[in-house]
């Protein structure tokens, strides 16, 4: 699916740091921990818990966050819809790996089993 340069420029140009604690909020207010949260998207991105914290107390832009990500192979067999857009659908890179997050983090604070999440069985 098409999204429009405006809504991927807002969504690469977003900053992580500020977007965090959003995440944090919205698994935390389901019981989910925020080590849950970092292992998902440690999984996503191939980043240590080092480089995470680095990102967490830094400034980057998401286009910056992923631009510096090694992405997981399996990230392709994330499917569904996000926003009213269907992630495997997304056409601009940036896009639909923030798309991407953002579905990892609603099936965690979902409940799902972190097997399932990260693709694993």
């Amino acid at each position: 699916m098409k999204t429009t340069q405006n809504q991927d420029e807002q969504i690469t140009n977003m900053v992580f740091s500020k977007i965090y604690p959003l995440y944090v909020a919205k698994v935390e207010k389901k019981a989910r921990t925020i080590k849950e949260l970092n292992e998902v998207i440690c999984w996503l991105t191939g980043y240590s818990e080092a480089a995470l914290q680095s990102h967490i107390d830094g400034s980057a832009t998401f286009k910056e966050f992923f631009s510096d990500a090694t992405i997981n192979a399996n990230a392709t067999l994330i499917t569904g819809k996000v926003c009213g857009y269907n992630v495997e659908e997304i056409e601009n890179p940036i896009t639909q790996q923030v798309r991407y997050l953002d579905k990892l983090v609603d099936e965690l604070a979902k409940g799902c089993d972190m097997n399932k999440i990260l693709r694993s069985g």
